[in-house]
């Protein structure tokens, strides 16, 4: 049997938890990040944009409701972020 390496919306939830960023109990993948993104500060986004780069360069594979959530919700945010504050 082959065992894939999968980042599931539990695995999202999880390392967004473990860098101190608040996530509901049974929130979805975009819920999540629309959470994460609320009031970024300095720090939170330099942490948010190092999981965004180890995820989308991982070799594991990111399942499309999770990479959507990342797509719509974090990249945008990280982006404005940072234009915002340059």
């Amino acid at each position: 049997m082959m065992h894939a390496d999968l980042i599931d919306q539990e695995d999202l939830l999880t390392q967004l938890r473990a860098l101190g960023f608040e996530t509901s109990s049974g929130a979805t993948a975009e819920q999540a990040c629309a959470q994460a993104v609320c009031g970024l500060t300095t720090e939170r986004a330099v942490a948010l944009r190092r999981l965004v780069e180890q995820l989308l360069t991982g070799s594991a594979t990111i399942l499309p409701a999770v990479r959507q959530a990342i797509d719509q919700q974090l990249l945008p945010a990280l982006a404005a972020y940072k234009q915002s504050h340059q």
